[in-house]
């Protein structure tokens, strides 16, 4: 996924998703002499999943 797919997935700005990239807190990679910024789909999930874990203690599922 390109950093637009990205933020659209996580409704955010390119401009953030490029600043969890560059933190290291999304993994991607830089492809090509363009340098276009690349995330695995499975790099996103684990990300939202990473995301939902500090929120989820004591929760199950959807409802609560």
């Amino acid at each position: 996924m390109d950093l637009d797919e990205v933020a659209n997935t996580l409704s955010v700005s390119r401009a953030q998703v490029y600043a969890l990239v560059r933190t290291g807190r999304l993994r991607a990679i830089k492809i090509g002499g363009r340098g276009v910024w690349r995330v695995e789909r499975c790099a996103l999930e684990a990300f939202i999943s990473a995301a939902h874990a500090p929120t989820a203690a004591g929760r199950r599922g959807c409802g609560g």
